[in-house]
């Protein structure tokens, strides 16, 4: 508890500085985290060659794992300053391409499932989509320090988005889809073999979450892939909506979400591979399909 006040007396004297200093102080956190976080560097390392091979440029791998520090501290950044800035003020910073997508689903009147992955300002890109367009329901996994949980669910509150824990999560996502509403998953966890289906991801098989899939056919949803991109300073940001995926809807139920699983596999793949940096190889996505890789 008194960890937790600590952190409120910093957040507050964070905000008093100007925005450019704050920013600088947080991007200086990445650099000393890439300095001393030796295991979470090698884990880049580690994800990098089980999609690359081994023959790796060690420029790309410095890059990468720089950024992918510097991602993680900005988007805690944006929680900090979303819960001061209004929505307009953060607003000015973001734009969004293809918007037609969604406003021809929400003219249909049907449900969202937007499809998403830890990629570039994600925190930002939830926050703007469910702000500015469609209110959507995440899932959280609930933290062991009550008091940092509730601050993190607070700081979301003004952009109208709602939580459901990931332990029963299911039951508020039906009723959500049931009312017609938009959720927004992150598909690019890693996950067990009792929540995932086996597809081709980067290039290797790889277990992924299954229940978008089986989620857009129960309730007629429309799958919406959904990703924030940076400019090159990382100042400005564009929020672009990809085209629906419509998988098959046949009398094959089992290979039907099996399809639609690899479509989402393979949209974030090609993203991924287009632009790397922004993903978030700083997670172990392979630890259950791939476990050695870890152990090197």
């Amino acid at each position: 508890m008194v960890g937790f006040y600590l952190f409120l007396a910093l957040e507050k004297f964070l905000m008093l500085l100007p925005k450019k200093v704050r920013r600088s102080f947080f991007t200086g956190l990445a650099s000393l985290a890439y300095l001393l976080s030796k295991r979470y560097t090698k884990v880049v390392r580690q994800n990098l060659e089980f999609v690359y091979g081994n023959n790796l440029d060690e420029k790309f791998v410095e890059e990468v794992t720089k950024y992918s520090y510097k991602s993680l501290l900005l988007n805690f950044l944006y929680t900090l300053e979303g819960r001061y800035y209004s929505i307009d003020d953060i607003a000015k910073k973001v734009k969004f391409e293809n918007l037609e997508i969604i406003q021809k689903v929400q003219e249909e009147k049907r449900p969202i499932i937007f499809v998403t992955s830890h990629y570039g300002a994600w925190e930002l890109g939830a926050e703007m989509l469910s702000a500015c367009v469609e209110p959507i329901m995440v899932v959280y996994k609930g933290m062991n320090n009550k008091y940092f949980e509730n601050y993190l669910l607070s700081s979301r509150a003004k952009w109208k988005m709602s939580y459901a824990e990931k332990h029963g999560a299911a039951k508020e996502l039906v009723k959500r889809l049931r009312a017609k509403k938009a959720i927004a998953i992150l598909v690019d966890t890693n996950v067990s073999k009792q929540d995932g289906l086996k597809v081709d991801f980067l290039n290797h098989p790889t277990l992924q979450i299954k229940s978008t899939a089986y989620l857009a056919r129960k309730f007629d949803a429309a799958l919406i892939p959904i990703l924030i991109h940076a400019d090159e300073k990382d100042e400005n940001y564009t929020i672009k909506v990809y085209d629906e995926l419509i998988p098959p809807k046949t009398e094959d139920v089992e290979n039907d979400i099996l399809i639609s699983t690899q479509m989402q596999a393979s949209w974030l793949s090609k993203e991924i591979l287009k632009n790397p940096k922004p993903w978030f190889w700083l997670h172990r996505r392979w630890k259950n399909d791939y476990p050695a890789i870890y152990k090197k």
